[in-house]
């Protein structure tokens, strides 16, 4: 079995009933079309790829854009990374303008006060910071001179030699900087409201797209120029849009990553989570800030829920960015519920991999966030495992199901209710 398998497997399979059936389904290739509305399917700088294969869980997009090809596991991801291309797109765009061009000069030439302070005069600026992080703004001063430097010897070099490469040199300022230089001297508030004019996860995993947003907000935020990024500044509904379609709490873009984090500690302890448990979430290596705060954000959603702290050491089992999304993604579905009033949960179970929750009624409702169910030995499994109990069970299943897949899981005594993903 493939690794992407064992994600969808290891959260819907217990132990196989003596049961099921002699035969079995196997996966189907689908179309794009399938999952996606026409106006997705194909942007400026991208083209999602006709043909989707599916696991039996899962549709596999592969999305080639002007900035490498990008592949996604499941139509949250695959949405994910259309914005993104949009978004690198428009950073490109404007990193080629007359503004952007200006930015990075005033940046070099005469950066903002907070800035020109803290490279010309480290020391004294350690001095007045708060003893308690005079430490912090020593490494700071020295950080910001060199990444400066660098950006001056490539817009050099390149009038030398007669090409004008200013993203470039701005890039290498951004990186020249280093996270702690950032934080220090207000660039990561930039670029959060950068992400936030694209509609993009600010602590995404796409590595040209945190470049190209380093490289832009760099420039505007380091030469003292407001940031308005094509044509999100025109249209905000579009970045909105974008935001509510990836699914990404609109705080994210107002804190700091610090300042969620602590934000986080505090409702988490606020539910009873253990210090430990919450200490082991923090520092979860698959978990970024972004699926730290969502799982908080959706725990939050359901406040009568008993068991809050089983999920979070739930997350904490994580092994990859895929079983987390996959995890978030259960959550959301259960906290829309409750949110809407479909149901009032009150507890929260782990269910294998996933998330389960009953309500005052005892019914249990186990969320699967999945595209394309066929009826494979898995499912079959998930379905007729015996440890659930006697209550009435209901899977809650974004996507479809085939309908060899409907019948057994109706065979086996559930109630199958489809909905859609959250958008929030």
């Amino acid at each position: 079995m493939k690794p992407w398998s064992l994600v969808i497997a290891t959260a819907l399979v217990a132990s196989l009933h003596a049961q099921a059936p002699a035969t079995y389904e196997t996966g189907v290739m689908l179309k794009a079309s399938d999952f996606l509305p026409a106006n997705l399917l194909r942007g400026p700088s991208y083209r999602v790829r006709d043909q989707v294969p599916t696991d039996g869980y899962m549709a596999h997009f592969t999305i080639d854009s002007d900035f490498g090809t990008f592949t996604a596991i499941g139509l949250p991801e695959a949405k994910r990374r259309i914005t993104e291309a949009e978004a690198i797109r428009k950073l490109v765009e404007t990193s080629k303008g007359d503004l952007f061009a200006e930015g990075l000069k005033r940046s070099v030439e005469q950066p903002i006060d907070a800035v020109k302070h803290i490279v010309k005069n480290p020391v004294e600026a350690a001095k007045q910071a708060p003893k308690t992080v005079g430490h912090f703004f020593v490494k700071v001063g020295s950080g910001i001179g060199r990444g400066v430097t660098r950006a001056v010897d490539r817009v050099d070099d390149a009038a030398k030699s007669g090409h004008t490469d200013a993203g470039q040199a701005a890039s290498a300022a951004g990186r020249g900087i280093g996270n702690a230089a950032k934080s220090a001297a207000g660039f990561d508030k930039a670029k959060l409201d950068t992400a936030k004019q694209l509609g993009v996860d600010p602590y995404s995993d796409n590595e040209r797209l945190q470049e190209e947003m380093d490289k832009v907000t760099w420039a505007f935020f380091a030469g003292g120029l407001p940031l308005r990024i094509g044509a999100a500044a025109a249209s905000a509904g579009l970045a909105v849009a974008a935001t509510n379609m990836v699914g990404i709490p609109e705080d994210t873009y107002a804190l700091t990553s610090g300042e969620l984090a602590d934000r986080d500690e505090r409702s988490l302890h606020a539910m009873g989570v253990s210090l430990e448990d919450i200490k082991d979430f923090q520092i979860q290596r698959v978990l970024s800030t972004t699926r730290r705060h969502r799982i908080v954000t959706y725990l939050e959603a359901m406040p009568k829920a008993s068991g809050r702290g089983d999920v979070v050491r739930l997350a904490n089992a994580c092994n990859t960015p895929e079983q987390a999304d996959f995890l978030i993604s259960g959550l959301a579905i259960l906290a829309e519920r409750d949110r809407t009033g479909a149901a009032a949960y009150v507890s929260l179970k782990v269910l294998g991999r996933l998330p389960g929750a009953t309500t005052a009624t005892g019914e249990l409702h186990v969320p699967a966030p999945v595209d394309h169910v066929t009826w494979t030995d898995e499912v079959a499994g998930f379905a007729q495992r015996d440890d659930l109990g006697t209550a009435p069970k209901v899977l809650l299943h974004t996507g479809r199901m085939s309908a060899a897949a409907t019948a057994g899981i109706l065979a086996a005594g559930w109630t199958t209710v489809g909905v859609a993903y959250p958008s929030r």
